[in-house]
């Protein structure tokens, strides 16, 4: 897995775009995103990006709305700051943005080791240059971009999509979602949680429809 790259990208809003694609581009923006203080190039095209949504009622259309606000509302060196409040640091910080945190209370658990085997499985592993483990959501949002939109169709299929966002995402984002949405110094961060949680929210419905098919 590599550093992520995303574009921001409203949902839906492209033609040239199809469902699955999309999906792709909105967990690489999410990838991105949570792995470091967003730059000056993505913050302007976030800033600058449509707010609207391509039908009436989206549910991402309100979250989506407000994260662009939100990068609209503060400056690039606010956001970088809240970023290195919020994750950085020395030693413990404030938030962890790791599965295994979420689904055991320590780091590096039994839940990072059945990742491992599921990513080795996949034939995925995480860049010697990337020091985050493989269960921090970047990482996690990249595989799953990958698992949407990567060429290999043994890896790449729907059934894959599903059993790593149950098994691996779903579990924990929610809580993650919640410790963002509620930290006072939570601004920029906190918008992006709420886009989170309505964006997994789709995701999970997806998925349960897949089932039942």
């Amino acid at each position: 897995m590599s550093t992520p790259s995303a574009c921001p990208l409203p949902p839906g809003s492209s033609a040239a775009l199809d469902e699955e694609a999309a999906r792709a581009e909105l967990y690489g923006l999410l990838a991105q995103l949570y792995y470091a203080a967003p730059g000056a190039a993505l913050l302007s095209a976030l800033r600058g990006a449509p707010t609207g949504a391509p039908q009436a009622g989206d549910c991402l259309q309100e979250p989506w709305q407000q994260l662009v606000d939100a990068a609209r509302a503060l400056s690039d060196a606010a956001i970088a700051q809240e970023f290195a409040h919020l994750f950085g640091g020395v030693g413990k910080p404030a938030l962890y943005l790791y599965g295994s945190h979420y689904l055991s209370g320590f780091l590096n658990e039994k839940p990072l080791a059945r990742l491992r085997g599921d990513l080795d499985r996949m034939g995925l592993a995480r860049a010697e240059a990337i020091p985050e483990t493989e269960d921090h959501i970047a990482c996690l949002c990249e595989a799953m971009r990958y698992l949407i939109a990567g060429d290999d169709p043994a890896v790449c299929t729907l059934g894959a999509q599903r059993n790593f966002f149950t098994t691996h995402l779903q579990p924990w984002v929610r809580p993650l979602c919640d410790a963002l949405q509620a930290h006072p110094l939570a601004h920029f961060y906190c918008a992006l949680a709420r886009f989170t949680r309505a964006f997994m929210a789709v995701e999970t419905q997806g998925f349960e429809m897949f089932d039942g098919a």
